[in-house]
This record gives structure tokens, C-alpha cells and sequence, in this order.
């Protein structure tokens, strides 16, 4: 015969191990957010854009939704980012995202148990954006907010050792800086936040399309252009692709043919300031750890680095390897998921803000 279980005995196993307290790591990015939710990984990747009804302040859409709408809405309709230059430049709109995302990972129930949240903030962030970033935290309804530098993310999500004494090159380039790090016994050497990353790209390639072809293109296209057939040096046999937009002298719509030497011209000028700072890291650089980057070199990371040949740009002109990390869209957001599990076995050195 069977003996039943033991119920009370069940129940009070099932209540020592439950934890009603999820944490998330989110990369907060000028252009896009990834959501990591602890033991699922990634969960959510989205435009960090929000679209409000200005006459009553109304959140009408968020992410993808809210992107689509760019340049397409009435005027009481305005869709904006509320990052800037990759700090929070409207933290009632940052909020209002972070609900969006909170609610989207966990469901409903993260307002009976908030979450413990660990989010992304560039290295040169300074004490006023630190705080925007947790008070939009905490409105949201985050239980508990950490803050980790990107630089330090991202060397974990590409699987860097930054354990050990020896220098690891980080360059991560999202969509509004791009930050330079040299980091050993995960701590930041050296580092250079520089604020020029993929929207100065696309902006770059609006005013060529202005300046070189006489038309006007929007920043969605501008994006779609880098994507489709970017380049960050010229090629023997580019890609070419249809581009419409406005006639800078009629005003009407216009049709005309680009290809990648059009974006790697366009884009020239940031993308050596993006040099130019990486090789003033790399002076400031002790020579230890100046030896370790030329057997290694460099790693990149973020959605920039996707920008064909960039990687090839970077070794000819710095004289250093670069290579492009496995998924490096997600480095950051892996990251933080590394990150929150370190904390949770008792690593504490991590710069946390």
C-alpha cells in the first residue's frame, strides 16, 4: 500500500525555496533597451521610445509601436526618447518605459512584488544623471535599483577575464556613446565616455544625403541606410539600395540610388573621433596592460559594432586587433545577468553606483 505524502511537508519545502522577488537587468540605451530577466535571459528588446499625447500627457505607445510613429503623427502626437547621449534627459517619460518594460517581463505581478533591478549607465555619468536614473528606477517600482557602468557590463557579456590582473579592451558603441574602457580585476583603468556613436551615424548620413545628392531623408531611413549597406571603409564592390525622400529644391518625393562607399564617406568624420578617443585611452594605457591589449587587442560590443568592416577600420588605423563579441547587441544586457548573479554570491567589486 501507498502511504499519501506528506502535505505540510510539501508546503513548507516549496516556501523556503520560493522567491517572489524577480531582478532584471536592463540596458538602457539611447536607441534600444534589453531586458534580462533573471534565469530566462533575454526577454525583450525594444526601440526606448515613447509616444505621448501633449495635450494630456498621455503615454499612447511605447517600443516598437511608439518607433513606427517617428515622423508620422499629428502634433499633439510626439514621439521621443527620453535618453540622451545615453543618460535620462526626461525622467517621467524614462518611467513611464521602465513600467512598460517591468510589466511586459514579470506581468502584473512586480506591484505586489517589485523587482530588484540592475541597470547600464555610462561610465562618465555624473551624480545629478546617477540620480534621475533611480528616482525614474524607483517610480516605476523597482524594490531595490544598482547601477554598473556599460564598460564593465559589456566586458562580461563578451566573456572577457576581467577577474585577473591582466587588461582587457572594451569598446562599446551603442546609439548615443560610445564608451572606451581598459579594464582589469573588474575595476575601469582607464576610460573615455565619448558621445558620439550610432545616431551621430545616422545623422551624419542625413547631411550627406542633404549636402551630396540634394534630398531629404528622415532619421528611420537614415538607419535603414547604415543597416542595409553601411560600411566603414569603401569597398571594391558595394552594396547599392533605393532610397526615397524629399527634393531639397521642389519639395517632392524622390527616388535615387546609393551604395556602401556613399555611407563610408558620410560616415568618416564620427567615426574618427570614435578612433581618435580609443587611441587617447589607450596612451593613458600603464604599459602592462598596454602589452596584454596588443597580444589580445580589442573587443567591440553594442549595435554600432554591427557597422560592416568597422572592426577592420579600427586595426588598420589603431594598429591593434579588433574583433566584434558574439552577439553584441546583447553583450551589455548579458551582462547585467552575470552581474546580478556575482551579487548574489557575494562579489561586490563591480564599481556599483
Amino acid at each position: 500500500m501507498i502511504e499519501p505524502k506528506n502535505n505540510k511537508k510539501s508546503k513548507s519545502r516549496f516556501s523556503l525555496n520560493f522567491n517572489p522577488y524577480k531582478k532584471l537587468g536592463i540596458d538602457l540605451g539611447t536607441a534600444n533597451s534589453v531586458v534580462y530577466l533573471e534565469g530566462e535571459g533575454v526577454v525583450i528588446i525594444e526601440p526606448t521610445v515613447v509616444a505621448l499625447d501633449t495635450n494630456n500627457m498621455h503615454v499612447i505607445a511605447v517600443g516598437n509601436q511608439a518607433k513606427e510613429m517617428i515622423g508620422k503623427t499629428p502634433e499633439h502626437i510626439v514621439a521621443k526618447r527620453p535618453l540622451r547621449n545615453g543618460v535620462i534627459a526626461d525622467s517621467r517619460v524614462a518611467e513611464a518605459i521602465l513600467k512598460y518594460f517591468f510589466n511586459k517581463s514579470l506581468g502584473l505581478s512586480y506591484r505586489f512584488f517589485k523587482p530588484d533591478v540592475l541597470i547600464s549607465v555610462p561610465a562618465g555619468i555624473t551624480s545629478v544623471e546617477r540620480r534621475a536614473v533611480l528616482k525614474a528606477s524607483a517610480g516605476a517600482g523597482a524594490r531595490k535599483t544598482y547601477l554598473i557602468p556599460e564598460p564593465v557590463l559589456a566586458a562580461l557579456g563578451a566573456g572577457l577575464p576581467i577577474e585577473t590582473s591582466s587588461g582587457n579592451m572594451i569598446v562599446n558603441m551603442g546609439g548615443g556613446t560610445a564608451e572606451i574602457a581598459v579594464i582589469s580585476m573588474r575595476g575601469i583603468v582607464e576610460y573615455n565616455s565619448l558621445r558620439v556613436a550610432g545616431d551621430a551615424l545616422n545623422d551624419a548620413i542625413m547631411s550627406y544625403m542633404r549636402k551630396k545628392h540634394n534630398i531629404y531623408v528622415g532619421e528611420q531611413t537614415a538607419e535603414q541606410i547604415k543597416i542595409k549597406v553601411g560600411s566603414a571603409i569603401e569597398l571594391t564592390n558595394p552594396k547599392s539600395m533605393e532610397v526615397k525622400g524629399r527634393n531639397v529644391t521642389t519639395g517632392l518625393p524622390q527616388t535615387i540610388s546609393i551604395d556602401s562607399n556613399d555611407v563610408a564617406q558620410a560616415v568618416r568624420l564620427p567615426l574618427n573621433e570614435i578612433v581618435i578617443a580609443i587611441k587617447g585611452v589607450l596612451e593613458k594605457t600603464p604599459p602592462e596592460l598596454s602589452a596584454d591589449i596588443v597580444d589580445r587587442g580589442m573587443v567591440m560590443s553594442g549595435g554600432t559594432s554591427g557597422l560592416r568592416n568597422l572592426d577592420k577600420l579600427f586595426s588598420s588605423a589603431i594598429g591593434i586587433p579588433a574583433h566584434v563579441a558574439d552577439e553584441a547587441i546583447y553583450c551589455v544586457a548579458k551582462g547585467t545577468g552575470i552581474a546580478l548573479e556575482m551579487m548574489a554570491n557575494g562579489v561586490s567589486n563591480l564599481h556599483i553606483n
